[in-house]
Formats: C-alpha cells, sequence, structure tokens
C-alpha cells in the first residue's frame, strides 16, 4: 500500500487532458453483456473500477482485450455464472451487473456491492423494476438472486431519481418483450452515453437524457465500436484546482454544458472561466468570494464535486454554507480538512465553512473517492507536506492523477506505507 505526498504552496499551470468518464465505464462495461458479438469501447480511464469489471467479465467467461484506453469484449461465450463473493463486491457499480445478466440470460446472482461508504444507498429502485419486467428476486446470504422465465415491457415510475436504477433497468429492458417506459428517470449524461452505446447496439431507446425514456426490446443485441464521454467529475476537480492555485489552467476534454452548475458557481465567486468546444480555461484569483451550494441531480451541481469544492471554499473570503440532499453522510473529509487547520462545522446534512485560512500539511485519510480529491486541492493548498492515505479510493476514480498534477507544476509522489503505518491504518 501506497501513501500520496504533497508539497503544497506552488502554483500550477498548463494544460490537463480529461480522461473518459468514470460513472460512464462502470455501466458500459457491463452493458457489453447484452451483445451476442465482439463491443469495442475507445477512452476508458485507467482505474481501477475498470480493471475489476474486466476481471469479472473474463469470470463470466467472456474475452476481454485491453490496451492503453481500449478494450474490446467478446461476450459470445459468456454464461450466466454467479458471482456471490469476490472482487464484485469491491465496488458499488457491480450492480449493473443485475442488469445486463438479466436482460442476456434472463438470470443473475451478484453479490450486495461495496464501493465508497456514504450511508444507505439502497437498491430497492433497481429491484422494483425488474420485479416490473417480471423478474423474481430474493436476497440470500447477501447475494441478490434474479429469475424470469421471460422479461417483459412495462411503465415503472421510479420513486426517487436514481442514475443508478434508470441505468440497470434500462440494461434489463432493452431485451425485454415489448415496451418499457421509465418515468422520473435521471437525465445525467452518463445515461445518455450509455443509451448511445446500446443503440449502437442495436437497441431501441427514446428520450434519454429527459425524465421519460420509451424502450421497445428487440431480440438481440450486436457488437460495435464507442467512444465514452469525458469525466465531468474529473473535469470539475482540475477546474476547482485551477481556482485554488492555478495560474491559468487549460482543461482539456471536457464538454462544458455538462459543468454549467460548476462553472456559475465558480464565476460567483470571481474565479475567471472562458469555455469553447471542448475545453475550459480557469485563472484563478486571490479574492475568493464565499458561495452557498446545495448538490442536486443533474442538471444541478454534482454531489461528487462538494467535497472538492468545500476545500476551495477554504479559501474564500466570508462564511460558506454547503448543503449535500443527496447523500448526507458525505462530510467524512470534514475532520480531516479540520486536521489542516480548515474552519468548518457540520450541522445536520450542511457544513458551514468560514475563511479564508490557511491550510497546514498534516497526515491525513481518505474516507471515500472525492474525499480523496478533497484533500489533494487541500494538500495543493496547503503550507508544508500533506500526507494522504487511503489512496485505493482515489484510484477508483482518478486517471494519472500524480503524472496530471506534475505535468501542472505541482509537487506530488507516491510512496510505500511503512510497517508501523500499516498497523496504524488497520487499527483506525
Amino acid at each position: 500500500m501506497e501513501k500520496l505526498k504533497i508539497a503544497g504552496g506552488y502554483p500550477l499551470k498548463g494544460t490537463v487532458r480529461i480522461s473518459g468518464a468514470k460513472n460512464s465505464a462502470v455501466a458500459l462495461i457491463p452493458a457489453t453483456i447484452l451483445a451476442e458479438s465482439p463491443v469495442t469501447i475507445e477512452g476508458l480511464p485507467n482505474i481501477s473500477d475498470v480493471e475489476i469489471l474486466k476481471d469479472l467479465l473474463e469470470e463470466i467467461g467472456g474475452k476481454v482485450a485491453m490496451t492503453d484506453e481500449e478494450m474490446t469484449v467478446d461476450p459470445s461465450t459468456m454464461i450466466s455464472m454467479p458471482l456471490p463473493n469476490g472482487k464484485v463486491k469491491k465496488l458499488r457499480a457491480s450492480y449493473y451487473l443485475m442488469g445486463a445478466m438479466l436482460g442476456r440470460f434472463k438470470k443473475a446472482v451478484i453479490g450486495l456491492p461495496g464501493g465508497c461508504h456514504l450511508g444507505p444507498r439502497p437498491i430497492d429502485q433497481h429491484i422494483k423494476g425488474f420485479e416490473a419486467l417480471g423478474a423474481q428476486i430474493t436476497n440470500e446470504q447477501g447475494a441478490i438472486y434474479l429469475r424470469a422465465d421471460e422479461l417483459r415491457g412495462a411503465r415503472i415510475y421510479l420513486d426517487v431519481v436514481s442514475v443508478g436504477a434508470t441505468i440497470n433497468i434500462m440494461l434489463a429492458a432493452v431485451r425485454a418483450k415489448g415496451r418499457t417506459i421509465i418515468e422520473n428517470a435521471a437525465k445525467e449524461p452518463e445515461i445518455i452515453d450509455v443509451a448511445t452505446l446500446l443503440t449502437n447496439m442495436g437497441a431501441k431507446i427514446k428520450g434519454a437524457g429527459t425524465d421519460v425514456i420509451r424502450i421497445d426490446g428487440v431480440d438481440t443485441l450486436h457488437g460495435c465500436r464507442h467512444t465514452i464521454i469525458p469525466d465531468r467529475i474529473e473535469a470539475g476537480t482540475y477546474m476547482i484546482i485551477g481556482a485554488a492555485v492555478g495560474e491559468g489552467i487549460l482543461v482539456d476534454n471536457v464538454i462544458p454544458q455538462h459543468l454549467e452548475s460548476l462553472i456559475a458557481k465558480l464565476r460567483e465567486m470571481g474565479v475567471q472561466i472562458e469555455t469553447s468546444d471542448d475545453q475550459v480555461f480557469v485563472d484563478g484569483s486571490v479574492n475568493l468570494k464565499a458561495v452557498d451550494i446545495k448538490t442536486l441531480v443533474y442538471p444541478g451541481f454534482p454531489t461528487d464535486l462538494q467535497q472538492p469544492f468545500t476545500t476551495l471554499l477554504t479559501k474564500a473570503s466570508g462564511s460558506a454554507v454547503v448543503t449535500d440532499t443527496i447523500y448526507g453522510a458525505r462530510f467524512k473529509h470534514i475532520d480531516e480538512l479540520r486536521r489542516m487547520n480548515a474552519n468548518i462545522k457540520v450541522e445536520g446534512r450542511s457544513a458551514i465553512i468560514n475563511g479564508p485560512i490557511q491550510l497546514q500539511g498534516a497526515k491525513v485519510k481518505a474516507s471515500d473517492l472525492r474525499a480523496g480529491a478533497a484533500l489533494v486541492i487541500a494538500g495543493l493548498l496547503a503550507e508544508g507536506i500533506t500526507e494522504v492515505t487511503g489512496l485505493d479510493h482515489i484510484d477508483r476514480g482518478y486517471s494519472n492523477l500524480v503524472e496530471k498534477l506534475n505535468g501542472l507544476g505541482a509537487t506530488v509522489w507516491r510512496e510505500a506505507l511503512t510497517k508501523d503505518e500499516l498497523e496504524h491504518l488497520k487499527n483506525t
């Protein structure tokens, strides 16, 4: 295991190229199960979640070839092998295997997924959708068993807007008999990305990106080539870094329309931002103004950028309130920021940040993926050296982080943990 060390206080400038979207990749890869011939996905990020999903596809008999950013999956030899334990429990997005295997094989056994610990994120809406399509579902010894004689289209209303449930129901419905209508569907760009792949495979989907998606089931799907969209959360993270410590950072390979809520808030703080077709230029300011944010479903402010943005607010003048309406437990980074001298308190679903304050280097631990990003930004802002442990979380979502930061002029490196540090981590 390793730790990340950051020497703070260096101004960053230059160009950073954004990788493919993590939240698309973890759904696109399971979607390949639905085809009868090879599917190639271009532009995949170099992250651990992709590697785990590759291994899981091979575990059920798929043939997977992978180069730097491209994966070709031959699903023709796949079988409906149960996956109750092992790697399936290492990432939450393994639940997409449920919809894909149910759609292709009419049965699946998937261990209850893991991933970041952000409080209760039940999959009841997924289950509701599968049952509406005709599946029988049981929970046996920590695994979900899904069985169906056949899947039939249905009208499904989601009680809460859920990206995961919307995609999972789409995956199951594309090979069901008849029409499926998903109402109160999520609108995230990643849903459009998955629908585009499925359409290229021969699915009939209308309305992706709106709150009503219509799917006419087909008997078979075929292989295709698909290029993943850029990662809007990675792009947003580097834009926040540009606002915090940048002297002109060009964020390349980005779709600015996916980040309008963040761009609006950064401009409100006094950050200079220029956008073009696939680039965003961010020029930081020494006099940032505090702003309040509230996370909402897309196109509102993304919950995945709440934690990095909270770090940025420590540099702003005044008092700011950050409210997370999506995940109430997404404030585990606050205690770590306090170790670094931040003036923040949590009240219910909100954090109150008072600034500006000079952060100080410290030893901190990432409790989840985006908390890790928040601590990296804090390290870049802080005086002295910051040590971040819990890198397995960060590696799930940020491709080539050290290389990208050092390319902008940061002083960031990885070191192996000592035996004492490993022992300490086990006991915390």
